[in-house]
């Protein structure tokens, strides 16, 4: 039995398992009263924070442009997890800000993504998995908040 193992694995494997924690994030984000978010909102939410941002500033931490991230806010306020509001220091500039809804979905991912990785540690044991988070934060970079995976994407 050959040990080779093809070196575009790891990176499949790294995709499958992110795919997997996210579909399960969603799956119960839908039962918790939040069936309408999408894998994207989250980076698009993240990008926004507790303070907002413009549609520039989010185009460009997203690396979309700022149609993109417009056609995506005007989503969210549809769906009720953003606003818009006018700048207060200058009232040319909106704002979009997180609603109560979408801080909702913010801390309960939190508390999702939380349990997910109690499961793995079940699963896996939780040396083990301390082992492989540290050789993640090894060997990538140390802010592990790139919010510019949908413009990455886009780019293919």
């Amino acid at each position: 039995m050959s040990s080779y193992v093809p070196g575009f694995e790891l990176p499949l494997r790294l995709l499958l398992a992110f795919r997997l924690l996210i579909d399960e994030l969603h799956t119960e984000l839908g039962k918790q009263g939040h069936p309408d978010l999408r894998p994207m909102h989250g980076f698009v939410m993240q990008a926004i924070g507790p303070q907002g941002t413009t549609a520039v500033e989010l185009g460009r931490t997203l690396g979309v442009s700022k149609q993109a991230a417009g056609k995506t806010i005007e989503t969210l306020e549809r769906i009720g997890y953003v606003e818009r509001t006018t700048d207060p220091q200058d009232t040319r500039r909106k704002i979009v800000r997180l609603t109560p809804y979408g801080m909702d979905a913010l801390d309960r991912s939190a508390r999702i993504f939380d349990a997910l990785r109690t499961r793995w540690a079940a699963e896996l044991g939780e040396e083990r998995l301390r082992a492989l988070e540290a050789d993640l934060r090894r060997m990538t970079p140390g802010n592990p908040w790139r919010l510019d995976m949908p413009g990455w994407f886009g780019n293919l």
